[in-house]
């Protein structure tokens, strides 16, 4: 459950003038009422150009490779996907349609690239075969052409090779010659070569399952038996009335995980040598890197209630392994992607919230501390970039305020005052920092600011716009800015005194005389922030311009504040953000513009289980809710996300507190629209079916709609017209005035 899925696309019909016309027909689909969109913005090693993936004619669901040269601030397309498909539809295999699913990929084409070391090609996977292109090159090179779906494909460090997972097995390929070398035969059936397992990709953020030495002469890969997972049928139901039995192994919370073992094995004779993860089998293998001398594997090893991660450092020569730090909590550890090796000395960079919030540390290989380089009562994020040369250190994090991300600085050489914020402009800053750390990429936004990308220096001087999208009477939202609606920001306290956010948006036509209804969009679980300073053109703006007052609060248990924020619902999930909620919406209630008899709710997955508890504890205040896509008993979710939080089924009654079912009763008749996709493989329909019988069972009349086919985000433009227009006329018919 990384996050929730919100978006409802956008789509600009030709001829629209007047911003009374901004309708869902006009906000589901595409092209993109932000302006021209950017993704996937990298700078080339040698720093010669950006590129980044485009869609066609503002329409984001077909991607082609574009780049921005800048030395001579040309902007050129380098590979069009429809020349290489022919026009044809691009056809995914199920395995890469299910990690497309765990990575939230909604458009086709050219979905991901990869620059090699020096610059020189780019790599990337179309049409379940791999192409790479040289630069300056007119037309890409083909490397595979096979019947078999090639994923997960990566340059070797050296660029020399191609590596890439067919049929559940590892290859790599010669760039030069095309001559293959498949490194394993044993995968099959439940033997993953390569390959994250489904809580790896879905909840620990690690979509891989193989590593480069950085001299290529070997690979480390882990071998994933997934036979003791449970086997279940899922059924999707398609909209021509058909049904396909699909068989999954889903891990669900308190039953058995995958086994997984490490191996290395070397591209001279292909032989395997297999690491020690250690004497517990019931692990999880979090994170896999290589130290800069190729003859080192560090992997991050997770106990299985996650209160304890060990990292590890094997020594392919003599055998052994070392345990160098051991990081341990109370509740929960949070994993992180923040380990960085020093290439010139004996030290390495590690993050922790030990302090109670992530900060970055200096270590020697032993595993001893040498010092902190951040501190204080904020979060860091992500390391961009490590300089040694020039001795600095380049994150993100939320120094000034939780609600902004920006680029900071820091001394590799400890010192709490070399702290300096690079990004000047308030907003949301994604950036990507160059090998050499003289320039960066910039893809910011704030809410009067769609997004823009821009190539700055490293201190932050603007040197072009990749791509500026100025909010002027050219750009394709121009029409609808006079009733435009801009989020207000600000402050509550919860009942323990600690301090949440909220946005909160207007009516477009606002009359401070007049009384208005009221939604509340919540996500509210863990590992989520949605009240951000950043752009935003969504259903919240077509509510606004109908007549609600839109209101979002980051209740405690969500991310970005510290691990003492997150730590309220551990084995008690809808409590502390149920309560808050409430607060929030008895902030609303108490505004003279906002009617306290019509205050609704809606939400997705995490979203939805809130809704249905507000629903059901404080039916006084909200009066109607759409909840999409919801965990209703937390025994039907998966393994890595639940038992972190909830622990296992039978170590106590956390389950049936954190369940909706013992609070239903409260529900309101008809105050409940459940929406589910019938083929969700995340949240499973089961969840909706339970909670359909239970309220059954219960007397409790409820309002519901199924979407035939579809998975988790519910996604296809004709289907988000539906679901949206079906949301707006929900709450027209529940929160009127009559």
């Amino acid at each position: 459950m990384r996050t929730a899925i919100f978006a409802a696309g956008i789509l600009l019909a030709a001829g629209t003038s007047h911003a009374e016309d901004l309708t869902i027909e006009r906000l589901v689909g595409s092209p993109s009422l932000d302006g021209p969109r950017v993704a996937g913005l990298k700078l080339a090693p040698d720093g010669s150009r950006v590129t980044f993936l485009k869609g066609k004619d503002r329409d984001f669901r077909i991607l082609d490779l574009w780049e921005y040269h800048i030395a001579s601030g040309e902007t050129r397309m380098l590979v069009d996907s429809d020349d290489i498909l022919g026009g044809e539809e691009e056809e995914l295999s199920e395995v890469e349609k299910a990690r497309r699913e765990r990575q939230r990929i909604r458009s086709s084409g050219i979905v991901e690239y990869h620059y090699s070391k020096d610059g020189k090609r780019l790599l990337f996977p179309l049409g379940g075969d791999l192409y790479v292109l040289e630069i300056g090159a007119d037309e890409a090179k083909r490397l595979t052409e096979t019947d078999a779906f090639e994923t997960d494909a990566k340059f070797s460090p050296k660029g020399n090779y191609v590596s890439f997972i067919r049929d559940q097995n590892l290859f790599v390929v010669d760039v030069e010659t095309g001559t293959e070398i498949q490194l394993s035969s044993e995968g099959g059936d439940t033997i993953l070569i390569g390959m994250a397992e489904f809580v790896a990709q879905e909840e620990m953020g690690r979509d891989t399952g193989y590593w480069w030495a950085p001299d290529e002469s070997r690979i480390a890969f882990t071998r994933v038996d997934e036979s003791p997972v449970k086997l279940v049928n899922r059924y999707e139901l398609s909209g021509d009335g058909g049904v396909t039995t699909i068989e999954q192994r889903y891990p669900f919370a308190g039953t058995p995980n995958v086994t997984v073992d490490l191996g290395v094995v070397t591209l001279e004779d292909q032989k395997t040598q297999w690491i020690d993860l250690g004497d517990e089998e019931d692990i999880y293998l979090a994170r896999v890197n290589w130290l800069p001398d190729s003859r080192h594997v560090a992997f991050q090893r997770e106990s299985r209630d996650q209160k304890q991660l060990d990292l590890v450092f094997a020594d392919l020569e003599s055998c052994t392994n070392r345990t160098v730090l051991t990081e341990r909590a109370e509740t929960w550890l949070n994993l992180h992607n923040n380990l960085r090796f020093l290439k010139n000395s004996d030290r390495f960079i590690w993050s922790s919230e030990k302090s109670g919030y992530r900060h970055l540390y200096l270590y020697d290989l032993s595993g001893k501390e040498l010092a902190p380089l951040t501190a204080g009562d904020w979060v860091v994020s992500g390391i961009k970039q490590v300089d040694e040369k020039g001795g600095k250190l380049y994150f993100t994090g939320f120094h000034e305020t939780p609600i902004e991300s920006h680029l900071y600085s820091v001394s590799l050489t400890p010192d709490p005052k070399s702290l300096t914020r690079l990004t000047v402009e308030k907003g949301s800053h994604n950036v990507s920092v160059s090998r050499d750390a003289s320039v960066f990429v910039d893809n910011y936004s704030a809410p009067k600011v769609p997004p823009r990308a821009a190539l700055k220096k490293i201190d932050g001087t603007l040197i072009t716009w990749i791509e500026e999208n100025p909010l002027d009477g050219d750009h394709p939202y121009a029409p609808y800015l006079d009733k435009h609606v801009e989020p207000e920001f600000g402050t509550l306290k919860a009942e323990d005194g600690t301090i949440l956010h909220y946005s909160l948006m207007k009516p477009a036509d606002f009359d401070a005389k007049k009384t208005y209804p009221a939604v509340v969009n919540v996500y509210g679980g863990p590992g989520v922030q949605r009240v951000r300073n950043s752009w935003s053109i969504d259903f919240d703006q077509i509510l606004a311009r109908n007549g609600y007052v839109v209101f979002k609060l980051d209740n405690r248990g969500s991310t970005n504040r510290g691990k003492a924020f997150e730590d309220v619902i551990y084995h008690n999930m809808g409590s502390a953000e149920v309560s808050d909620q409430v607060t929030g919406a008895a902030f609303l209630a108490s505004l003279e513009y906002v009617d306290a008899d019509r205050i609704g709710v809606y939400g997705w997955s995490y979203g939805g289980y809130m809704t249905i508890e507000l629903l059901s504890k404080a039916s006084e205040i909200f009066k109607a809710g759409m909840s999409v896509a919801p965990v209703t008993d937390w025994r039907l979710y998966d393994t890595h996300y639940t038992e972190r939080f909830l622990g296992m089924p039978d170590e106590g009654d956390a389950y049936e507190i954190s369940s909706v079912f013992p609070y239903i009763e409260g529900i309101k008749p008809n105050s409940l629209r459940l929406v589910h996709g019938m083929a969700d493989d995340n949240v499973f329909f089961d969840n909706a079916v339970k909670l359909m019988s239970h309220l059954q069972e219960k007397g409790v009349p409820f309002e519901l709609m199924t979407y035939p086919g579809k998975r988790h985000g519910i996604s296809g433009q004709a289907t988000r017209k539906h679901l949206w227009t079906d949301t707006l006329d929900f709450f027209d018919r529940k929160l009127s005035a009559d």
